[in-house]
């Protein structure tokens, strides 16, 4: 099949739950087939309440009923698609093709003993059929499972984007991105696809947002405000970073399971028994995402880089923390990194996972693999998700 030019809707929701990003994605084949993009524009929508809680209350849930998960898989095509709907709108563009990633409800990377079988799995609600029925176009969506079957982690996914987008011939680079859960890419200078890695680095936002809601009613901490208030509280930060995760070599994935409600509650207990400050837990909090970034790169990437200047990108709703984004520049320029975001590279922090996924919908639609088995473990590059049809 000979590439097609076209104009991709990415729609992406994360861990944190907070909403749906939308980019609008013009997409070609540049030289050597190598994919071109143009970001046409992007939009951010919070989910309603309702949907919000429904959302929450579904991640990892001890119980729950068939019923309640098969409404909140419809309502949420209905929520993607009338997102798209609004960016279009408000853009006045038209679209070729959605890729929909989804909102992650669980998450097992790694094969566990399940009904006489040991088995890994995972699964994105959001009905891809209703999408393409109320969009008038086909829809990719379902993209982790092809990798998992080939022996993958099923994640990390925007790897692919962040090749394409940033390889650059003379500068190493990291693009690391803080949604709920944090994850980097590394491409060292002159690097090909297969010499990238990629994997979680641990908690991003979703611990920071978990306790700025339970302590002071907030989604989260706007610019870092409150933590920068609080003092650190090292003794805890250190106990956490001992935990087995952090321990874990590359291809590495985790989520809400492991750093979600529970693990947030765990955290503010440790840290209430050195302090009852609200603030200093916060910035605990934050502390320990930053920490465990950094910690990340110095273990299993510095070397990789071989000396080279390292541009250190941070992408996701992190890159909008002051504090976080201070914690990690006095840490990570000892190391030789330059500390910016990917929108001082053009491309919008908010922008790039969704824009990741309209890449990936490019990719299924032409056939062609979509992962990077580097970066999520997979035994072979394979051709990612499933098309919807109208």
């Amino acid at each position: 099949m000979k590439p097609a030019t076209m104009t991709v809707a990415g729609v992406m929701s994360g861990t944190s739950a907070d909403g749906i990003d939308v980019a609008l994605v013009r997409i070609e084949a540049g030289r050597g087939g190598r994919p071109k993009l143009k970001l046409l524009a992007h939009e951010g929508f919070p989910y309603p309440t309702g949907l919000r809680k429904a959302v929450l209350a579904a991640m990892n849930a001890a119980k729950t009923s068939t019923a309640e998960l098969a409404r909140l898989n419809w309502r949420l095509g209905l929520e993607y698609a009338r997102a798209v709907r609004r960016t279009l709108k408000k853009h006045e563009t038209n679209m070729d093709l959605v890729g929909c990633h989804g909102q992650t409800l669980y998450h097992q990377a790694r094969a566990a003993a399940y009904a006489g079988a040991s088995i890994a799995c995972t699964w994105q609600a959001g009905e891809a059929a209703v999408i393409a029925h109320e969009l008038g176009v086909p829809v990719a969506s379902n993209f982790r499972p092809a990798d998992m079957v080939a022996g993958g982690q099923g994640a990390p996914l925007v790897p692919l984007l962040d090749f394409v987008l940033f390889a650059d011939a003379k500068r190493g680079r990291v693009l690391q991105n803080i949604g709920g859960i944090a994850n980097l890419t590394a491409i060292p200078a002159g690097a090909a696809a297969h010499e990238v890695v990629a994997f979680d680095t641990g908690p991003g936002n979703m611990v920071i947002d978990g306790l700025a809601a339970k302590l002071f009613g907030k989604k989260f901490d706007a610019n870092g405000a409150i933590a920068a208030r609080g003092q650190v509280l090292a003794d805890v930060v250190e106990a956490e970073l001992r935990a087995p995760y952090f321990k874990l070599k590359p291809p590495r994935t985790t989520g809400r399971e492991e750093f979600g409600a529970v693990y947030a509650e765990h955290l503010l207990k440790a840290c209430r028994k050195l302090s009852r400050r609200a603030e200093d837990a916060l910035a605990t909090a934050t502390a320990l995402t930053a920490e465990s970034i950094v910690r990340s790169y110095a273990q299993f990437v510095q070397a990789s880089m071989h000396g080279q200047s390292v541009d250190y990108l941070v992408s996701g709703g992190g890159a909008r923390n002051a504090t976080l984004m201070a914690m990690l520049s006095s840490r990570l320029t000892p190391l030789g990194c330059k500390l910016a975001t990917t929108e001082d590279f053009g491309m919008p922090a908010e922008a790039k996972e969704a824009a990741a996924f309209a890449l990936l919908a490019w990719m299924t639609w032409h056939r062609r693999p979509g992962n990077v088995p580097a970066a999520t473990g997979a035994k072979r590059a394979v051709v990612l998700g499933q098309v919807t049809y109208v």
